[in-house]
């Protein structure tokens, strides 16, 4: 795979160790069991794989060499590059402006770009639309589009669904970027809809009967289709994709789940004509980086830290599957890490921060689960790691502590 030229001081020369060492004893990655940094008093468990993806350090990539080669320039990005607070604020501090927020929201009048300017496309894509304004004004984006190959990917996947006559369903968060963008390309080419989970997948199939009210979904699912969807017409040839991001599980589930309502409306002899079997569109790093949450939650533990920006739907998962196995902790960098008694953590399902106490247990070996989304750098990882072993008076060398995880992957 590919080397990026990014920033050094997103990198942790511990945690590349460690990666290295599973990249050179496992390059299948046919193992997700962890990787255990023994400290003595406290142990954190290292997931099999975290952090930077392909496309986000191709982003970053393409990102900063924008800056260096546009001295003086507006530089722009249409929105966040990646959902991480560090990097982003990185990039506000050397000069590039955001255009829109995370869910669309103008933050600068497109009165203010011009063909002069330089305008930076996220990984996460952006719509039909918008690039048919860029080309409008003269902005020349192929140069700096940072849009990861996985989302195209989808974007591929659904034009081939149009082009079959099959209805397309985004299993996705309707207003994530790279959401927005896969569902504008897909109305190009079919009728098109958005559900965020299993819950709005049975909502959306209870509109499969034949007495079905389209002013009833079309109040329902508001903002979540295209134009001129009918709800009795369109639903009769499927096809499920997804934001890259989401849970592999619930992706899979919801597939399943249509692909057993089209059994039943019209035979199994006849599914083909009435499903298409799509297969999984999550990118690679999004399935490695669940699988390693499965196999690190396989071994016992105290707590998990997730870190990562709390806008990242990938992150967010991970929370996700750590919350169900034991107390869970999603932090953005150190900073939240008040005291050993005190830990500022953000609650995903509320969208707020909330303050736990006593969060780090007081018998020794503390055992951490301790991973990142694929938006995070290593460097911010590494940080929060060495905050949680200044809590410890006597504590084993970082470099004996790493030879002695090594020698797990010899």
């Amino acid at each position: 795979m590919k080397k990026f030229e990014i920033p050094v001081y997103y990198r942790s020369d511990l945690i590349a160790k460690i990666k290295d060492a599973r990249k050179l004893s496992d390059p299948r990655k046919q193992s997700f069991t962890p990787t255990t940094l023994d400290f003595g008093p406290v142990q954190f468990l290292i997931p099999r794989h975290f952090g930077f993806c392909y496309g986000v350090e191709n982003a970053i990539e393409i990102s900063y060499k924008a800056i260096e080669e546009n001295e003086g320039k507006q530089i722009f990005l249409l929105s966040q590059m990646i959902h991480n607070p560090e990097v982003n604020n990185d990039l506000l501090d050397r000069g590039l402006r955001f255009i829109m927020d995370t869910e669309g929201n103008q933050l600068v009048d497109w009165d203010e770009v011009s063909a002069a300017d330089i305008v930076i496309i996220p990984a996460f894509g952006t719509t039909v639309e918008i690039e048919a304004l860029l080309a409008q004004k003269g902005i020349e984006t192929h140069r700096y589009n940072t849009t990861c190959p996985f989302v195209e990917k989808v974007w591929k996947r659904s034009e081939k669904l149009g082009a079959d006559d099959y209805t397309i369903i985004i299993h996705g968060k309707h207003r994530h970027e790279e959401t927005r963008a896969t569902f504008s390309r897909a109305y190009q080419n079919a009728p098109s809809v958005v559900i965020k989970n299993m819950a709005e997948a049975e909502r959306l199939a209870s509109y499969l009967l034949p007495d079905a009210d389209q002013a009833a979904f079309a109040h329902e699912f508001a903002g979540k289709f295209s134009p001129d969807f009918n709800i009795r017409k369109d639903m009769q040839r499927i096809g499920v994709v997804n934001q890259t991001t989401m849970l592999a599980t619930e992706t899979q589930a919801i597939a399943d789940f249509f692909k057993q309502k089209m059994i039943e409306a019209y035979g199994i002899e006849n599914l083909t004509a009435h499903f298409a079997d799509t297969r999984d569109t999550l990118c690679y790093a999004t399935n490695d980086n669940q699988q390693a949450t499965y196999g690190v939650l396989a071994e016992p533990a105290d707590l998990a830290i997730v870190v990562g920006g709390y806008n990242s739907s990938n992150t967010s998962h991970i929370v996700e599957l750590c919350e169900a196995k034991m107390p869970t902790y999603f932090i953005k960098n150190a900073s939240e890490i008040v005291s050993r008694q005190l830990i500022k953590h953000f609650n995903y399902p509320e969208k707020k921060m909330e303050e736990s106490s006593d969060w780090l247990p007081a018998q020794e070996p503390v055992r951490v689960v301790l991973t990142s989304g694929a938006s995070c750098p290593d460097s911010v990882v590494e940080a929060v790691m060495q905050e949680i072993l200044g809590f410890f008076e006597t504590t084993i060398p970082s470099d004996v502590a790493l030879v002695n995880a090594l020698r797990q992957h010899a």
